[in-house]
Order: C-alpha cells, then structure tokens, then sequence
C-alpha cells in the first residue's frame, strides 16, 4: 500500500490540473480559450495551474499567431504522459484495494 500512496502525484493534487492533464492526455492539443471554457475557470487561475504543471515539464506550451491574433496551445510532454499515467494507476490500484 504504501509503494502505491508514493505513485500519486502531488502535482495533481488540484482538480484544475487534473483537468488540463486529462484534457490533454485525449487530445493531441488544446488552446487556452478551449481549456478555459471546458474547465469553467478564469484566466488567471488557468494561467497558475499551467505555469505549475509547465516548470514540472508535464506540458509543452506553443505560442504562435493566426492571423493576427496570438493563439498559445498546450500538449503533454512524454513526461507529463509518463507521471499521470502513473498517478491514474496509482488511483485505480487505490480504488480497487478492500
């Protein structure tokens, strides 16, 4: 049990970066308009949950423009797939003990 509790992942912890990390392991990327409106959070609090996951390197964040308009798109970085994997089944095996 205890190698278990070890497997989850404290930068998790926060439904809000749960979120993002689920988002993202679905789909190959997301933008910040996109995660914004599906999560139901503000900019600034979006903003923080990405910076947090961004300096643990779990996201890879791509700015570029369309059109003239600044766009900044998010993907799990193999890292980032590799931890919240881990921490998924570190849940489940939880879930599953009696």
């Amino acid at each position: 049990m205890k190698n278990i509790i070890q497997n989850i992942n404290k930068a998790f912890d926060h439904r809000i970066r749960l979120g993002i990390m689920s988002v993202l392991m679905v789909n190959e990327s997301s933008d910040f308009s996109s995660l914004k409106e599906l999560l139901g959070v503000t900019d600034g609090n979006l903003s923080s949950h990405i910076k947090a996951l961004e300096a643990e390197e779990y996201i890879i964040i791509e700015k570029q423009f369309i059109g003239k308009k600044p766009n900044t798109s998010y993907q799990v970085s193999k890292k980032g797939r590799l931890a919240f994997e881990l921490h998924i089944d570190a849940l489940e095996q939880l879930i599953q003990k009696k």
